[in-house]
């Protein structure tokens, strides 16, 4: 894998793209407010897809997210297409991610080569990863920041009279009940990635799976066994680098301890994306990469400060071969309110210097050991100009 910069400690650093679905609003001027959200131009205006990845690939992005975080079959199916549909859209995403990269290829920006420390000039080698949201995405009111998932997925969905919670009690009834939404969740999950790895052309496409914005344990412990599934039923050659990156809204976990009662702390969330502790799943694959996304710029800084104290902690307890990738796309600071599907803007201070805060964030944690590498971009409200001005700010550094 060619590397387009690298941290002072000289781990490689890969730059991601910025907020697809926020992009097409603010860059493209697009209304993509229906149950699919960005995917909804796939269909549509395949060229408004393709558009927007070349603007990513044009400011500097090495990993492009295909334009599918809301695509479930519950999705399709409320917007009126049928799983055939549904399928064939999946699919075609890809595709259309695969046809910027080959456009961008053409183009021979002259940004396309990049000079490391060594001060090698190389090609940049774009990866494209498939996008999953959570369970929760697939929910209206969207469920990403909140986790009140409806059973079999949850305790209980979101009551408009109050009431909410998203924990199991911790009874023996309780621990059924959470295992049956582990059950479920993991077949929401491989619904998706079978209907992509039966197709060769399009799995081979694909580089990394990325598990988006994920607000609870027990959807990481599903994804976990889904992918464990993935490969049992189709052979090594599904298998992929894939990564969990969890949503932290004002610095918090959203799942609880027990209903109504407290959050569950980083170290329980980060132990079980790697197979560890109580909530962990070892005999389940791990994953290349975990992190955070979507989560506001000011919190970012503490959560990968204790992330990376716990993965030191852990070590290589898992017998992993080496350490995962760090993976960081925080949203620009702005505030969305899921009922009325609006922004707030948030401090104007972090908006303005999101790429030096992000960086900065990533620098004080990047030599770890616990880290192979570092993935960075962001997520919603940062397009094409705060992907730029996060990859001139790393090259900067050397500089």
């Amino acid at each position: 894998m060619h590397i387009h910069a690298t941290t002072p400690s000289r781990k490689p650093v890969l730059i991601l793209d910025g907020g697809f679905g926020t992009t097409l609003e603010d860059v493209f001027h697009q209304d993509i407010s229906t149950p699919l959200w960005s995917a909804r131009p796939i269909e549509d205006n395949p060229e408004l897809i393709i558009a927007a990845h070349l603007a990513f690939l044009r400011a500097g992005a090495d990993v492009i997210l295909t334009s599918t975080y809301q695509c479930a079959f519950q999705t399709f199916e409320r917007s009126g297409y049928t799983r055939e549909d549904g399928v064939r859209i999946l699919r075609k995403a890809v595709l259309l991610a695969t046809e910027a990269r080959r456009q961008y290829k053409e183009e021979g920006a002259p940004d396309d080569t990049s000079t490391g420390l060594s001060g090698t000039a190389h090609v940049r080698d774009i990866k494209i990863a498939l996008s999953l949201g959570p369970f929760g995405a697939t929910l209206s009111p969207a469920q990403e920041f909140d986790g009140f998932y409806p059973p079999p997925y949850g305790p209980k969905g979101l009551s408009q009279e109050g009431g909410n919670y998203n924990a199991f009690p911790d009874s023996d009834d309780g621990k059924a009940q959470e295992e049956k939404a582990v059950a479920a969740l993991t077949a929401f999950h491989l619904e998706r990635l079978r209907a992509l790895v039966e197709d060769v052309e399009t799995w081979a496409a694909i580089d990394f799976v990325a598990f988006e914005t994920v607000p609870l344990v027990r959807e990481i412990r599903a994804i976990r066994h889904a992918m464990e599934l993935l490969v049992q039923e189709n052979g090594a050659s599904a298998a992929k680098p894939w990564w969990i990156s969890t949503v932290y809204p004002g610095g918090r976990f959203p799942q609880e301890r027990s209903p109504g009662e407290g959050r569950l702390t980083v170290r329980i969330v980060v132990e079980a994306i790697m197979g560890e502790g109580r909530l962990g799943a070892p005999q389940s694959p791990a994953p290349w990469g975990l992190g955070v996304n979507c989560t506001e710029p000011q919190f970012i800084g503490g959560l990968l400060k204790e992330m990376t104290n716990i993965m030191e902690g852990l070590g290589n307890t898992a017998g992993r071969s080496q350490s995962p990738w760090l993976v960081v796309y925080p949203n620009r600071g702005d505030v969305y309110d899921a009922a009325s599907q609006t922004w707030s803007k948030g401090a104007e201070s972090i908006r303005q210097n999101w790429a030096v805060h992000v960086w900065a964030d990533v620098q004080r944690v990047a030599g770890s050991k616990a880290w192979s590498g570092c993935l960075i971009g962001g997520c919603c409200k940062t397009g094409p100009q705060e992907i730029a001005e996060l990859l001139r700010v790393s090259r900067s550094v050397f500089q």
